[in-house]
């Protein structure tokens, strides 16, 4: 059932189409057979024609690739688009994904850039074009994963699987002796029925039929389960022969495992006469739920959405997971892992490797984040789809067509290593730990190019998702404060990195008297001076410790009053490091009269770029050749001890 829903959408689209030229009995024939989905029978009635109209050639290519008969249907697609008049956009972009499957990267591209002039906001033109330059990433196999094919893959169709307690149920055109052998007008196999294996050592084992009760006249599955394996959701699908577009039909059913028997299948609320809904993921309770359909007011093609339950049971409005995750094409078989809150699923309507690629969704809670291929080996030049993933991420199962296995669909073992997205969370905050809301947060990267912003809430909290290996900095800005700012990195295995943003009082708000006239000045304190990075004026991590000593012989020595002294190097003009240098004073005094007694001890004062420790200055226009540790000697505060005469 992997493909159902996809010649569905291309039936409708296409048999409205005029077509050049009055079609022979044997293209009629042919016709016949192809709206029943006897593939093999049309291809025969079609390439006896000798004169095809536009919508034959169209229609044999279509049979020849639903087939998987991809050398016959690039070979049909060429001579379509080579056709004078009557050629459509979307057979520009079928041809560009048989030639993917052909490994013809360079044709692909060609042909999917003259489908983007014909179609210039098509969300599948726009994806390629923003991608095309990761082709030779997509392909390199970097070690991200390992696949096994398993031993019990045979020339059926065997794919969908779905984690059902200790064990896996999965979809296949296998039979079994009990059952009557049913076959397929698509590919002549037996009709899809659900399965359930043991699991040794990844492999599955002898298959069983899942179900017999479940078991209807025509395809089921695949199925997914909550965690209880108690409730389970599945495909079927139903044949209206009677309907003059030979539509097939999918639905979504459920069942519940009581009384030691699941019950009968109930229809979900969204089956539909016109469209289809499959491909269900149910999360562990059993409350949410993703699907695919082609229902209207999607992107067009099959779409994945997603429904919640109400309190009462009952399925709510179905929400489309939005553009960042469809498009016209058709993605399928949704697989969400709740621990890391990652949405897998398949499409053809993105970039990748050729047929169905599996694409992974980052999803934070209800913003949809990071969505990119996953790329090779897991990907291929065919389709490669339903991928499940054990909590951790590090194991899982997939399905494919790929070369190399037993014939037609085949379900693969795979340990993952994925580089997921790293999570920067914290708070902006005042020097003494109060949270301040609406905080503008800005995410830079390392070379100061805005990632992204956010404005903090009444928690005062903020949360970035980011890259892995990379330096980031945080700034902070809100009116009456300094702006603030921190530096951080993504680097090791943490997925979660705590970087809090600190704010200072601006002048508007710190009392710091200037000092009294009426005092005896003492020596500078036996303190360590501290200091500061290049046109900044945040309290370092190595100046905190200085300040705490100071603060501790204060609060000791409640009689002494103290006054700061700030200077700059002399990068920049003058009139702009007088400014600095009093900010640096003011965030060193607000650090220290926050957490002493009788703050109204401490003054301060800015005095530039003067008094410099060593011979670093910068007369006129000559640029100075001091080191940037001689520099950093002269960005620094001096402490020293005033007493006022008056007591």
């Amino acid at each position: 059932m992997k493909k159902l829903l996809l010649p569905i959408i291309a039936l409708i689209a296409f048999s409205m189409n005029a077509f050049a030229g009055v079609k022979s009995n044997k293209e009629l024939r042919g016709d016949k057979h192809f709206f029943v989905y006897s593939f093999v029978k049309a291809i025969d009635a079609y390439t006896n024609v000798n004169h095809l109209t536009v919508e034959g050639q169209r229609r044999l290519a279509i049979s020849y690739q639903n087939l998987e008969m991809i050398i016959e249907a690039e070979e049909a697609y060429a001579k379509l688009v080579s056709l004078p008049e009557g050629v459509l956009p979307e057979d520009y972009y079928n041809y560009a994904m048989v030639l993917k499957t052909n490994r013809k990267y360079d044709q692909a591209g060609i042909w999917i850039e003259k489908f983007l002039v014909l179609k210039p906001t098509d969300l599948r033109g726009l994806d390629y074009a923003a991608n095309k330059a990761s082709l030779p990433n997509l392909l390199k196999d970097n070690g991200k994963f390992k696949i096994v094919h398993l031993d019990m893959n045979s020339d059926a169709e065997d794919f969908g699987p779905a984690y059902y307690k200790n064990q896996i149920v999965f979809t296949s055109s296998g039979t079994s002796p009990d059952l009557m052998k049913r076959t397929y007008n698509w590919n002549k196999k037996p009709f899809l029925n659900l399965y359930v294996s043991e699991v040794v050592d990844n492999q599955l084992q002898t298959a069983q039929v899942f179900d017999k009760s479940l078991t209807s006249n025509l395809h089921d599955g695949p199925a997914s389960f909550s965690n209880d394996g108690n409730y389970m959701a599945f495909t079927r699908n139903k044949t209206d022969l009677k309907r003059r577009d030979r539509v097939v039909k999918l639905d979504i059913f459920f069942s519940t495992f009581k009384d030691d028997k699941w019950s009968a299948a109930e229809p979900f609320i969204l089956n539909g006469k016109d469209y289809s809904v499959g491909h269900p993921f149910l999360t562990a309770d059993g409350k949410t739920m993703y699907f695919t359909s082609d229902m209207p007011g999607g992107f067009g093609g099959a779409d994945i959405y997603r429904i919640k339950k109400s309190e009462k049971g009952e399925w709510g409005k179905a929400e489309n997971m939005g553009m960042k995750v469809n498009t016209e094409g058709d993605e399928l078989f949704p697989f969400y892992e709740a621990k890391n809150d990652i949405l897998f699923f398949a499409s053809n309507g993105r970039f990748g490797l050729g047929g169905l690629d599996i694409f992974i969704c980052e999803l934070h809670g209800s913003k949809i984040g990071r969505v990119y291929n996953a790329g090779s080996p897991l990907n291929s030049s065919f389709d490669d789809f339903a991928i499940i993933a054990n909590d951790k991420i590090s194991t899982g199962y997939f399905s494919s067509n790929r070369m190399g296995g037993s014939g037609g669909d085949d379900i693969y073992a795979v340990n993952l290593n994925l580089n997921l997205s790293k999570k920067i969370e914290g708070f902006a905050k005042t020097i003494d730990g109060k949270t301040i809301p609406a905080t503008f947060i800005t995410l830079l990267d390392d070379k100061g190019n805005v990632i992204d912003t956010v404005t903090t809430k009444d928690d005062a909290a903020f949360t970035f998702y980011i890259d892995s290996e990379n330096n980031f900095k945080l700034t902070g800005k809100k009116t009456d404060y300094l702006d603030g700012e921190t530096v951080t990195n993504t680097f090791g295995k943490n997925l979660i990195v705590k970087a809090d943003i600190i704010l200072l009082q601006s002048e508007k708000n710190i009392e710091i008297p200037p000092v009294p006239a009426d005092v005896i000045h003492g020596d500078v304190l036996a303190f360590h001076t501290i200091y500061f990075d290049f046109d900044q004026s945040n309290i370092r991590p190595d100046a905190e410790i200085e300040l705490d000593i100071i603060i501790k012989y204060l609060n000791e020595n409640p009689d002494v009053a103290i006054e700061l002294s700030s200077y700059t190097d002399c990068r920049a003009n003058k009139a702009y490091n007088m400014l600095l240098s009093d900010r640096r004073q003011k965030a060193s005094a607000y650090y220290i009269k926050t957490r002493i007694s009788k703050p109204s001890r401490v003054f301060g004062k800015g005095y530039g770029e003067t008094n410099p420790v060593n011979a670093c200055t910068c007369e006129s226009e000559v640029i100075s050749t001091c080191s940037e540790a001689e520099f950093q000697q002269n960005r620094r505060t001096e402490f020293i001890i005033v007493k006022h005469l008056k007591k």
